[in-house]
């Protein structure tokens, strides 16, 4: 009786010595387990300090509150149509001209920059950095400079989080402000204009780098499908005009999900699911902090003593729109607490959720490298944050 029992417990160990299959099987679960941790390591730090948060505020109805869903309807909408535009190789052709035009890596690091802190005063920082990313990839691979994607990248990123800063509705922590103060328009450009000008020639010296010349090393002249190119340039404009609120976030997300299941289900399959998923648990980390007793108390008492150096601060924990909903309630000094949340969504990698973006398209396509991109992300952004506070502090 007493063999028997022992001959039933070896056969149902799942790593016994005696069974290699079901040891290879549970090498390689561990294995992948392993690879898609490291992947995915902002969402696994942004998931720890969701559940850490819920230990503090209980999961209940208000939680539902906590999230945007028209920024993670946008988000997940301008994924899937980026998706499908480079699909039929749209970011190749325009990156294609770019080369033929710009002639060296200066000029191209220039146009790629500025166009997204262009794009990000009328399009949203978020949407600007979807929309031109894909753009900056297509280009410097194509010409063979792929060592200096990091650093465009990160420029990018900073022209999409302070490109914005002058308009009511370009950047969220704007839109949101301007309303809550109700201020007046003209008042609104006078506060933030010193920082924009100054970011401005800031990223413009930053961005003139070693003239190399470029050159297509794999010219493929794709030929555009102006038939798809017109439908997902609709759905594109479909995902703008959410961001505004023009079309429902829900109607919107579903007809754009039905138009590319019609016409191109890969792009659907290739989301950046994990993302939206980041997203979405900074939302509900940001709106725990937000009800922690500790934390209304040491905001109600600090905030006050220097609204702008403390407003920047408090981005870099957790991210510029919830710091700009927090702290409006403990102070009426928006003219300090504007810049604040603007300069600050520079700085550490959650201080904008635009940065978990940039982060996330650049080690896509270059995973083994992320730690000294990581390192060149912070020198770069915590500059800016010095040399920009320090100006509002002179003015």
């Amino acid at each position: 009786m007493k063999n028997n029992t022992i001959d039933v417990l070896s056969k149902q160990t799942v790593i016994s010595p005696e069974d290699p299959g079901k040891l290879q099987q549970f090498t390689k679960v561990s294995c992948w387990i392993t690879q898609a941790a490291k992947k995915q390591i902002v969402l696994i730090i942004a998931i720890t300090a969701m559940l850490i948060t819920c230990f503090f505020v209980p999961v209940d109805a208000s939680y539902l509150d906590y999230f945007n869903w028209n920024t993670l309807a946008t988000l997940y909408c301008t994924l899937a149509v980026v998706e499908a535009l480079s699909n039929i190789h749209v970011f190749e052709i325009i990156s294609r001209n770019i080369v033929i035009r710009l002639h060296n890596l200066r000029n191209a690091t220039l146009g790629l920059v500025f166009i997204t802190f262009i794009g990000s005063m009328f399009l949203a920082n978020d949407m600007a950095l979807l929309t031109f990313l894909p753009l900056g990839y297509f280009v410097l691979t194509s010409t063979d400079n792929k060592q200096a994607m990091a650093f465009t990248f990160i420029m990018q990123n900073i022209a999409a989080n302070l490109g914005g800063m002058v308009t009511p509705f370009g950047n969220p922590q704007n839109l949101y402000l301007y309303a809550f103060y109700n201020i007046d328009t003209l008042e609104f450009v006078q506060i933030m204009l010193p920082s924009f000008l100054a970011s401005t020639l800031i990223i413009g010296i930053c961005c003139f780098v070693k003239p190399i010349p470029l050159e297509l090393k794999s010219d493929n002249q794709y030929t555009l499908n102006i038939r798809l190119a017109i439908i997902y340039s609709v759905l594109f404009v479909a995902s703008i005009l959410i961001v505004f609120r023009i079309i429902p976030y829900l109607i919107g997300t579903i007809v754009i999900t039905l138009a590319l299941f019609i016409f191109d289900r890969k792009s659907l399959k290739t989301v950046n699911y994990p993302l939206l998923a980041t997203f979405a648990a900074f939302f509900v980390f940001s709106g725990n902090m937000a009800r922690i007793p500790a934390v209304n108390e040491f905001f109600s008492q600090i905030l006050p003593r220097n609204t702008l150096l403390f407003g920047i601060l408090s981005c870099q924990l957790i991210s510029n729109v919830p710091s700009a909903v927090l702290l409006s309630h403990f102070t009426d000094n928006y003219h300090a607490l504007l810049p604040a949340v603007n300069i600050g969504g520079c700085g550490t990698l959650i201080a904008s959720l635009a940065s978990l973006i940039t982060f996330s398209e650049y080690k896509k396509h270059n995973s083994t490298s992320v730690k000294s991109y990581l390192i060149q992300f912070t020198v770069i952004n915590f500059s800016f944050v010095i040399i920009l506070y320090l100006l509002e502090v002179l003015i």
